[in-house]
């Protein structure tokens, strides 16, 4: 592996300079730099995946007949590392970068044709429907039950930790189609749109004080079979190959300009050994998950990286809430205060009353603090426990 850019590599990351120069409004910047968790204020995100889709950079990951870039893995990596430095918000996951690549490998040509060029201008959607209040990691176990009715399935069930499902218009979703056999089996991949009679979603507020997450109620929902992706009964192969594009990805780059955030911002703490150890610390271990995501991308080549994906999920969010611990620390006591108007919240903060003046005790840093300890909580248990991913890599690479 060759860990020097090429000098063709270092004119793309000038051009994506410029670009993220030209194109990052103030508002669009602060979204991104003061996102309090994954998941950035959603006017803001999907406004950047305009400019992005105007350029043709809002998925370079998908197959260029669908709206992607012939680029190479490093021009990849390089794009995604300018952008966060930049401070601009990513854009939300479960369209783009989830559910479209299953689309592409399991979905029909009609699907493809409808779905895909909705989903690139943002007109589609999608929030993510697999957790059920009795089936989170053990996600085989899931209830939510699909009859079939002539050329409709009939929903009954519920589906839980479902973010923005308030913004978006369609779901995609996992519900049983069949009760016989291994628990595996009988599931369906679904695509519903979310105005469909019979959906009722309800808010869940998050430790950080932000509408988010929902519950949503299905109560003889009616969804033409025709939005079955992949197979009827065959819906857990295709959902194992999303959850690699959940698990997987990039973490290093964010976490690497988060340390930096924080030793500019906490100078004076810099001097005190623990703090400054703690650092060097966690900067080491960003530069050795920002190796092992270099070596993936070159092995991967852009196939799926299979179980390894486990592996980084583990690595990167675990070293995620290590690195937003520090920032706490870091804060101070101007951390324990709870301002979330100081910073940008990924939903709504109900019963929150920012004061008039906008005053902030301290800095948006230290503002940011707790909101970001509380949401990295979520990393080590969201897209399957990490003790369900250790479990995977345990069998999957290790053959116990």
């Amino acid at each position: 592996m060759d860990i020097q850019w090429s000098p063709e590599e270092l004119a793309f990351r000038d051009e994506v300079r410029a670009f993220l120069a030209e194109k990052l409004t103030p508002q669009i910047r602060r979204a991104g730099q003061f996102a309090t968790s994954v998941y950035p204020d959603h006017e803001a995100s999907m406004a950047w995946q305009r400019i992005l889709h105007e350029r043709g950079w809002a998925a370079p990951h998908w197959p260029v007949e669908h709206g992607g870039c012939d680029w190479t893995m490093g021009q990849h990596y390089i794009f995604n590392r300018e952008r966060i430095a930049a401070g601009a918000p990513s854009l939300s996951p479960m369209g783009i970068h989830m559910v479209a690549h299953v689309i592409i490998r399991f979905g029909t040509a009609a699907q493809k044709a409808y779905f895909l060029p909705r989903i690139l201008i943002g007109e589609i959607f999608f929030c993510q429907g697999y957790s059920e209040p009795g089936a989170g990691s053990d996600l085989a176990s899931l209830q939510m039950a699909a009859v079939a009715d002539g050329d409709e399935l009939i929903l009954d069930g519920s589906k839980i930790w479902t973010t923005h499902a308030t913004e978006a218009n369609w779901i995609f979703c996992l519900v049983r189609t069949n009760n016989a056999g291994k628990p595996q089996q009988g599931i369906t991949f679904l695509l519903a749109e979310m105005d469909s009679p019979g959906i009722d979603v309800r808010p869940i507020l998050m430790t950080s004080g932000e509408h988010v997450q929902n519950q949503i109620f299905f109560d003889g929902v009616r969804v033409p079979r025709a939005n079955i992706l992949g197979e009827i009964d065959q819906g857990w192969s295709v959902a194992k190959y999303l959850l690699e594009f959940e698990r997987g990805g990039s973490y290093a780059p964010a976490l690497r300009v988060r340390l930096d955030e924080i030793a500019a911002a906490a100078m004076d703490r810099v001097d005190d050994p623990l703090f400054g150890a703690r650092l060097a610390e966690l900067r080491i271990r960003v530069d050795v998950l920002e190796m092992m995501e270099w070596r993936l991308l070159s092995a991967s080549a852009g196939s799926s990286v299979g179980a390894l994906a486990s592996m980084l999920k583990i690595l990167g969010t675990e070293l995620a809430q290590d690195v937003a611990a520090l920032h706490m620390e870091a804060a101070g006591t101007a951390g324990l205060a709870y301002q979330p108007h100081a910073v940008a919240p990924g939903g709504p903060v109900p019963g929150h009353v920012a004061p008039q003046d906008g005053y902030v005790s301290g800095d948006a840093w230290q503002a940011l603090a707790p909101l970001r300890y509380f949401n990295e909580r979520a990393g080590s248990i969201y897209a399957g426990s990490n003790e369900i991913q250790r479990n995977i890599l345990a069998k999957a690479v290790l053959g116990l």
